[in-house]
C-alpha cells in the first residue's frame, strides 16, 4: 500500500513540476495594462543604456548560470540576422538594482523594449529564435 502512496505521490510532484515550467522560454506580449507610462520607460532606457528610437533585447544573467549562455547564442544570432538590434546583456551579480528594478526572479530572463523603451515582451528560461525573431519584427517595421 505505501508503495501506491509513493508512486501517486510521484505522479503528483511531477504534474505540478510539469505545470510550473511550462511556460519557461516562452515569449510573451505584455498588455498595455502591463508596460511602463511613457517617462517610467524613458527612465528605464536610459538606467539600462538603451538607444532612443530603437527597440532592444536585453537578457539577464550571471557567470554561474549555465542556461544563460544558450540565450547569449540566441539573442546575438537573431539581432545580428535582424540587421544588428542592439542588445545587452546584464550580469545580476555584478548590477543587482536592475534585476530588482524590472523584477528580474530567476534566469536567464530575456526582456524586449519596443523604440519608446516600453517592455513589449519578456521570457523567462530560454527562448526559441523563432520567438524571439516574431516579437523583434513587428518592432522594426
Amino acid at each position: 500500500m505505501s508503495i501506491v502512496a509513493i508512486f501517486a505521490a510521484l505522479i503528483f510532484a511531477g504534474a505540478i513540476g510539469w505545470w510550473l515550467n511550462r511556460r519557461a522560454g516562452v515569449l510573451r506580449q505584455l498588455p498595455d495594462s502591463e508596460t511602463t507610462s511613457e517617462d517610467a520607460a524613458a527612465s528605464d532606457a536610459a538606467f539600462l543604456g538603451l538607444e532612443a528610437g530603437r527597440p532592444a533585447v536585453v537578457h539577464f544573467s550571471a557567470p554561474w548560470c549555465g542556461p544563460c549562455a544558450g540565450v547569449r547564442r540566441v539573442v546575438e544570432k537573431v539581432c545580428d540576422d535582424l540587421g544588428g538590434v542592439p542588445h545587452h546583456e546584464i550580469d545580476i551579480d555584478a548590477n543587482p538594482e536592475a534585476a530588482r528594478r524590472f523584477s528580474v526572479l530567476s534566469l536567464p530572463t530575456t526582456v524586449i523594449f519596443d523604440a519608446d523603451g516600453r517592455q513589449r515582451y519578456r521570457a523567462a528560461g530560454v527562448p526559441t529564435s523563432a520567438d524571439l525573431r516574431s516579437a523583434l519584427e513587428p518592432l522594426l517595421a
